[in-house]
């Protein structure tokens, strides 16, 4: 299977920071798990491929490919954490040059997996073009969401102002005020 138009546009979201980064199975807000629900079992994974037309449904997922998902997604995620320990997991996922049919070279994966391997391309294009840098883990500790930074000066901290920086932002405050007007004081 080709990588899909979504991964590969410069434009895209998702070509920037791949949704499997941020795919989990621990969630616990309602409207994330609805959005990643991938990862929780063979059949899951193979709905949440076939959602992002990774895959076309019907594919047959087994447990070895989700466990495959599941250590990708972890190596990205410590690689985003800056995490000194990725290089060995990211070693598991060479990347090749390849003709392309323009008669340019494009980066290839071969994991025997398309799908897994259209995430990797993604990931290897948006380093290449300079986008990864803009891929982030969210601020919030109970959050950690993986998000495609957007800010003019590339300096987000949450996935989602309105939700985890509203919530910081509120702790430090509460946090504050507490601390300049004890209880009783």
């Amino acid at each position: 299977m080709r990588t899909p138009a979504a991964y590969r546009s410069g434009r895209s979201q998702a070509a920037k920071c791949p949704p499997l980064v941020s795919s989990t199975h621990d969630r616990t807000s309602k409207k994330r798990a609805a959005n990643s629900r991938g990862l929780t079992s063979p059949r899951a994974l193979a709905g949440w491929l076939a959602d992002r037309g990774l895959a076309p449904g019907g594919t047959a997922v087994r447990g070895a490919d989700r466990e495959a998902a599941i250590a990708l997604r972890t190596a990205l995620r410590q690689a985003l954490a800056a995490d000194a320990g990725t290089a060995p997991a990211l070693r598991d996922h060479p990347l090749h040059l390849v003709p392309d049919t323009s008669g340019g070279l494009r980066i290839a994966a071969a994991s025997g997996r398309p799908w897994l391997d259209a995430v990797l391309e993604a990931v290897a294009t948006s380093v290449a073009r300079g986008d990864w840098r803009r891929a982030k883990l969210c601020a919030a500790p109970d959050c950690r969401w993986a998000f495609h930074d957007v800010s003019r000066n590339g300096r987000g901290r949450w996935c989602a102002m309105e939700i985890c920086g509203n919530r910081q932002k509120t702790r430090a405050y509460r946090e504050r005020r507490h601390h300049d007007h004890p209880a009783g004081g």
